[in-house]
């Protein structure tokens, strides 16, 4: 489990491509690395990876088909960017919301505006995992854990505001129009929107509580 609260950004050293399997290096920031074993799970923009290999600074990690379809991590290059998180300790401060680090789908940055001491950033989400996001609700977008502002759900858009240390400690301030990022969604509310959607379709259950 992670916290949402990115602890760094890193930046991809080496990747080998292989049918079905990336293999992806990285060096984690200072003060992050230590007491690193093989199998430690890292949120790597959001997505939990395992350590598969530790060679002198830098960590690898295999990436497999699924992921690398459903998450933005199969678009990486050597040189790009991430935000990073070490897994959670039991007693560490929850700062932000639990995370599990598997991704459910993938949005478009579509608007940055920038008013004074500001960021916004207007994302596009397809439209099925609009039913989880509501303003003032909260979401794990490239692994930060962010609040919405805004959700349109006519035009399948969200707004997170972003004060300058998010900025600081992640790839936000990078970001341009276009560029994708990895959604994870709170899965207590997607629990509760599930179960009152299907309480609400079982025609049993109406008619136990229609008080005919």
């Amino acid at each position: 489990m992670f916290t949402g609260i990115v602890q760094g950004i890193a930046t991809i050293t080496s990747l080998s491509v292989r049918p079905g399997l990336n293999t992806i290096g990285l060096v984690l920031p200072d003060g992050y690395r230590g007491n690193l074993r093989y199998g430690a799970s890292v949120s790597v923009d959001g997505v939990c990876l395992t350590v598969a290999a530790i060679e002198g600074d830098e960590v690898r990690f295999d990436v497999m088909q699924e992921t690398l379809s459903q998450t933005t991590l199969g678009s990486l290059v050597c040189g790009a960017r991430v935000n990073i998180e070490r897994s959670a300790k039991a007693g560490d401060e929850i700062g932000g919301h639990a995370v599990s680090g598997h991704v459910d789908t993938v949005a478009e940055i579509v608007d940055i505006r920038k008013p004074e001491n500001n960021t916004v950033i207007r994302f596009k989400v397809p439209g099925q995992w609009m039913h989880y996001v509501f303003s003032k609700g909260f979401l794990s977008i490239n692994g930060c854990s962010l609040t919405v502002v805004n959700a349109d759900r006519s035009s399948c858009t969200l707004e997170v505001w972003l004060i300058p240390e998010t900025l600081r400690l992640t790839t936000f301030g990078e970001k341009n129009p276009g560029d994708r990022v990895n959604i994870e969604i709170d899965r207590q509310t997607q629990a509760i929107v599930d179960t009152v959607k299907t309480l609400l379709s079982d025609p049993e259950f109406l008619k136990a509580h229609s008080g005919t």
